[in-house]
């Protein structure tokens, strides 16, 4: 019996653990987003080795992996911009296959970099 508990314990301390771990790296993930105005998003393409980033409604998704974004481009689109309008309005898919592509910053104004 007193195994069973010690055995209890232990599972309870790691299940503890883990739930701690999960919520400081959701923590450590939010404050490492980065901020980018619409001319600095221009240089992330993904052309010529460049990461391939992409804007929607003002957050940044990093395409770099995405099997659907070889080389920054995508259904005649290419990365590096704000495709906020292709996403909502044109897109058959819409905003649910950001869902599998990294959340990685957030779009500011050209105002708020030079404050």
């Amino acid at each position: 019996m007193k195994h069973l508990f010690l055995l209890v314990l232990a599972a309870l301390v790691f299940f503890i653990s883990a739930c701690t771990i999960n919520e400081n790296d959701q923590e450590n993930d939010e404050s490492e987003l980065i901020s980018l105005t619409l001319v600095e998003l221009a240089y992330y393409d993904g052309l010529e080795g460049r990461p391939a980033y992409i804007a929607v409604q003002g957050n940044i998704y990093d395409v770099t992996h995405s099997v659907h974004w070889p080389n920054g481009r995508h259904n005649g689109y290419q990365a590096g911009q704000d495709l906020t309008n292709m996403i909502l309005n044109v897109s058959p898919h819409g905003l649910s296959t950001l869902d599998n592509v990294p959340l990685i910053g957030m779009l500011i104004d050209d105002e708020e970099d030079n404050a």
